[in-house]
């Protein structure tokens, strides 16, 4: 498999990267590492292929600088094998490797790691933090959709603590008023549903009926946005995608929009004033208080980009991860919210999350 890459971007970035560099009499001495060096920019997860080994995190600096596999260079060792989500907390960056079976913790500004979630863990998905606890989603056993569960993570010492058995397939998770959201996309097969997890009691409380395939989620305020797939064409029993809107104080659903058949919505994200998702190639937004009143932005064809493998929005731009072929690097392009395309740069393999440091 491709070996990871050498850093391509050094002058500005790698001064800014560093306190103090290597001496050149001692090739063992690591350089220390710049406790702000990436405070103001964008993280790039690049998921790698599976079973290779060749996740990374990139950095975009707000000067338009990119430097590769940051994990690596500040920590002297690779990250690990498929990088499937980050998560950022105050200090805290968490990054979620699915075929390592760990999560990374490292200080955001700086990237140095602070420790690994090594056990306890079987295919880790996402997580969300509520109340001084970590709560990572977990496939367990792929062929078994009965082993899936929430791991619920001290992060005094960075263990799990104890384990939450949930329906199959858990993938995103958030907290609305104390209790926490799973949505079942359902692993290998399709669910159509949410687990509502009471925290005190470590539980389930009740699940939530969807659509078929609910493959994101949103929580702002009382409500709950859900963003369903539907099932795909070649499931041989192709259904269509749905985005409810459901009121958290009693887990009912406020509004539904369907989707016709053939369309397979992906990727909702928010800035926190509009919702944004996509149909293939085209990036729509979406009123947060009337979910039936949608607007398309753009269509990312132009660029040779057929579909987001990963999406996000921040300060009026939009973030698009392009995986390519799946076998070389990726890119990502940055449009504005009114669809004028304003930078391309290149990405490691499969980029698919961002986070944010402004």
């Amino acid at each position: 498999m491709k070996k990871f890459r050498k850093f391509l971007s050094f002058g500005l970035a790698l001064s800014a990267l560093f306190l103090a560099s290597c001496s050149s009499d001692d090739d063992d001495t690591q350089p220390t590492p710049d406790e702000a060096a990436f405070q103001h920019g964008i993280f790039i997860l690049n998921e790698g292929n599976f079973g290779a080994g060749n996740a990374s995190v990139d950095f975009l600096s707000n000067e338009g600088v990119v430097t590769h596999d940051i994990f690596s260079l500040i920590n002297n060792e690779p990250l690990g094998d498929v990088a499937q989500s980050i998560y950022m907390d105050g200090d805290y960056a968490f990054i979620v490797l699915n075929g390592s079976a760990k999560v990374e913790v490292v200080n955001r500004y700086s990237f140095e790691k602070l420790g690994t979630v090594s056990t306890g863990l079987v295919n880790p998905r996402y997580m969300t933090i509520l109340n001084g606890k970590g709560y990572v989603t977990n496939w367990g056993d792929p062929t078994d959709p009965s082993d899936d569960f929430v791991a619920v993570i001290n992060l005094s010492n960075f263990t799990v603590s104890s384990t939450i058995p949930v329906a199959e397939g858990p993938e995103q998770i958030v907290s609305v008023n104390n209790l926490l959201y799973v949505a079942h996309m359902g692993g290998w097969n399709f669910g159509n549903t949410i687990s509502v997890i009471n925290p005190g009691t470590n539980s389930v409380s009740s699940s939530i009926q969807t659509g078929d395939v609910p493959e994101s989620l949103i929580a702002s305020n009382d409500f709950l946005y859900v963003l369903c797939s539907g099932k795909p064409a070649w499931s041989g029993d192709e259904t269509v995608g749905s985005m409810i809107l459901f009121d958290t104080n009693t887990n009912l659903q406020i509004s539904t929009v369907q989707f016709p058949l053939g369309v397979h919505p992906t990727k909702l994200v928010t800035d926190g004033n509009m919702l944004y998702y996509t149909e293939a190639d085209i990036v729509k937004a979406v009123d947060m208080l009337d979910i039936s009143n949608s607007t398309t932005l753009f269509s990312t064809s132009s660029q040779g980009v057929f579909g987001a493998y990963g999406m996000a929005v921040s300060n009026g731009k939009v973030y698009i991860g392009d995986a390519g072929d799946y076998t070389s690097d990726g890119k990502v392009l940055i449009y504005t919210t009114t669809g004028n395309l304003i930078g391309t740069h290149t990405a490691g393999l499969l980029p698919n999350n961002f986070g944010f440091n402004d």
